[in-house]
């Protein structure tokens, strides 16, 4: 199949990447794949025109797609609407009840986060599903799972399988046997010990360590597969701009709108001033980001599970190292403490780093194998730093500064960056995902903080009313 013939259905003045050309018709000829990807080549875009195409030819009827619960409708679902609006689309969360409906409906493509697929297992295996498309398949290395048997036996039931990732071993090489045995499974052991055995060496009672021969083992395993990495792709832009859901936790909406609503009594009858505003925007910035300092000065920590998660999913994602800016010093720790547990390399400049100390950090960044990522409070590092060793920023919360805010940005995008850049926005609320914007097209801050605070106050009347 000559992709190049074909009609790609996309916007007025939109021109396709080679490399998401390339990486569509390579898709189409295999049932089974793996796409590997950097993350921010477009790789949502190469699989959409790949399945419109196999649809257009009557091969598929409808596809699952499978990915993290931040990207299904800031990613799957914004892409389709943007290059395929012609396919019908819906999205399985919520109740068991709601998604077993959305599973039983009519639409073309389904979108559902890794967990979600043991509720609607049933349902998906009756489905009528031809494809199943699993996004940053890396959390399905491991078989031993719940989550990877489930995947195991839905796709029994379904003729295609396509897994998405740009980190298919990046921890350790048995990494690569979860993801062959459900791709290519007779080019893996038929147990776990047996591939591993092949790719590590036991040097102690807990250590293992990878074989010379790991490499190639992992990489003949891991087929049919394509890659591209974002130096490759000459057509990208320097600088790619990604949005990632993290839906607060029921204790931290509560409080959310508790706040909206002292908002809206404390503003009754008196003007507001960009100083007001902005303390109290930065209230409910602290509550989405998971710790609020009180009126005394304590701490007041909230389940924040679901945002953190979401930062490890991109650092696992990423193939060079990561910047992480975080408003808060408290937060701070408490995504420090949550990456550490989870065996990431982390350092950390804050407002309480000593200059000699932060000089220390940026060199082993830069030089040094370790740390992986860099933790920074943005007023702390946002002018005069150079850490090219990144490629990647996750805003854990958005800044409150568009000077900070680019300038922060601006610690990759320096002499000496060799790779394409991609900074990521986190928002769970309606003033984080409006402050993304303001800060994208460089609004003012004053008249950008008093519109978030008058918008969470119209927000919090329309509730009451």
């Amino acid at each position: 199949m000559n992709l190049s013939e074909y009609d790609w259905p996309r916007p007025p003045g939109f021109s396709p990447f080679e490399h998401q050309k390339a990486t569509a018709e390579f898709l189409i000829s295999y049932p089974k794949a793996f796409c590997f990807n950097e993350q921010g080549t477009g790789k949502t875009a190469s699989v959409i025109w790949a399945v419109d195409y196999l649809m257009k030819l009557g091969v598929v009827k409808r596809v699952l797609v499978v990915c993290p619960l931040s990207i299904m409708h800031s990613a799957w679902q914004a892409d389709l609407f943007k290059f395929a609006l012609h396919r019908t689309v819906a999205v399985a969360y919520g109740s068991a009840k709601k998604r077993k409906q959305i599973i039983g409906g009519n639409a073309e493509f389904i979108i559902v986060n890794f967990d979600g697929v043991d509720i609607i297992k049933e349902e998906v295996i009756a489905g009528g599903f031809d494809l199943i498309v699993v996004d940053e398949a890396s959390a399905y290395k491991n078989s031993r799972t719940v989550r990877w048997k489930t995947l195991r036996d839905v796709c029994k039931h379904v003729k295609g399988l396509w897994m998405l990732t740009g980190t298919p071993a990046a921890q350790s090489p048995v990494d690569a046997y979860g993801l062959a045995k459900l791709v290519s499974p007779t080019r893996v052991p038929k147990f776990f010990s047996e591939f591993r055995d092949q790719v590590m060496t036991k040097v102690s009672e807990h250590r293992w360590l990878p074989r010379p021969v790991a490499k190639s083992i992992v990489h003949s395993v891991l087929q049919p597969a394509i890659r591209f990495e974002k130096k490759q792709c000459l057509d990208l832009p320097p600088v790619t701009f990604m949005d990632r859901e993290a839906p607060l936790s029921p204790q931290q909406s509560k409080f959310y709108k508790q706040l909206a609503k002292q908002m809206l009594i404390e503003a009754a009858g008196e003007d507001v001033t960009a100083v007001n505003a902005a303390v109290q925007i930065n209230k409910l910035l602290q509550i989405a980001c998971g710790s609020v300092y009180t009126d005394t000065g304590e701490v007041v920590d909230f389940d924040a599970s679901t945002r953190l998660n979401v930062v490890k999913e991109v650092i696992d994602e990423s193939s060079n190292k990561v910047l992480v800016f975080i408003p808060f010093a408290h937060t701070i720790e408490l995504v420090n403490k949550f990456l550490t547990k989870n065996g990431v390399t982390c350092e950390v400049i804050s407002g309480s780093v000593s200059v000699h100390n932060r000089a220390d950090i940026v060199q082993r960044f830069q030089k040094a194998e370790h740390p992986k990522v860099l933790i920074i409070q943005p007023q702390a590092a946002s002018h005069g730093l150079t850490l090219t060793a990144a490629d990647t920023i996750i805003w854990y919360a958005p800044c409150t500064s568009v000077e900070t805010y680019l300038q922060a940005n601006a610690r990759i995008d320096r002499p000496g960056q060799v790779n394409p850049m991609t900074v990521v926005h986190i928002y769970g609320s309606p003033v984080e995902e409006r402050m993304y914007k303001l800060l994208r097209t460089n609004i003012s801050n004053h008249n950008g903080i008093i519109d978030l605070y008058r918008q969470e106050i119209l927000s919090a009347e329309e509730e009451t009313a």
